[in-house]
């Protein structure tokens, strides 16, 4: 995971009604690349408030892909900060871990043929992961949010968070979305990129100390 400096740009704000109740928008730009994040907020969410980062992945989310856990997730984080009040950042060009749609579906024609998720990152050349936080911080900082409890089964987004100066009070698990289909991918999230999760049953030819 790497991280660079960047700075944001408020643009707009809007309430939208959800099925998850009455969500505030408010839309920030990555002047370091051009993207456009969402601050998704409910209530009046004060230091010690329920935060999701939430990384974009358009097959989970807009078509129901059963290779992640990412639109269970973010489905999963509306309806907490919905019901308790909270922020779900949403930050766009993180599809992938970061490498982008395209060569993300060249990642799952790999694992196709055998690779997990990590190594087909790498036999294409790319980072395992490659996203960065900074924006998530600032907008934070722009929203006066300085101690979060961070719903995330990730400790690696905790640590970027902390870097910036975002207190993580607690680690929140956000266990959903788990299927045959994707059991080998959380098993590599959890096995190789450090990601904490209930025992998950274990593979066909799996080493527990791979």
């Amino acid at each position: 995971m790497s991280d660079s400096p960047a700075s944001i740009t408020f643009e707009a704000e809007t309430s939208i009604p959800t099925r998850h109740g009455v969500l505030r928008f408010r839309a920030y730009t990555d002047d370091a690349n051009g993207q456009l994040h969402l601050a998704i907020i409910s209530g009046e969410p004060e230091n010690g408030a329920i935060v999701r980062v939430h990384s974009e992945c358009l097959t989970g989310e807009a078509f129901g892909s059963l290779k992640c856990e990412c639109g269970p997730q973010l489905d999963a984080s509306l309806e907490a900060i919905g019901r308790d009040g909270g922020i779900v950042l949403y930050l766009r060009g993180h599809e992938g871990r970061g490498i982008g749609l395209l060569n993300k579906l060249r990642a799952y024609a790999l694992q196709e043929q055998g690779l997990d998720t990590v190594d087909a990152n790498l036999a294409l050349g790319l980072p395992a992961d490659s996203r960065a936080y900074t924006a998530a911080a600032q907008m934070l900082d722009d929203l006066e949010i300085s101690r979060i409890r961070l719903l995330t089964n990730n400790p690696a987004k905790a640590e970027a968070l902390e870097a910036h100066g975002i207190t993580v009070e607690e680690r929140v698990p956000l266990e959903v979305g788990r299927e045959d289909a994707n059991l080998a991918y959380l098993t590599t999230k959890v096995q190789r990129m450090g990601h904490i999760m209930s025992e998950l049953p274990q593979l066909p030819g799996d080493d527990a100390a791979s």
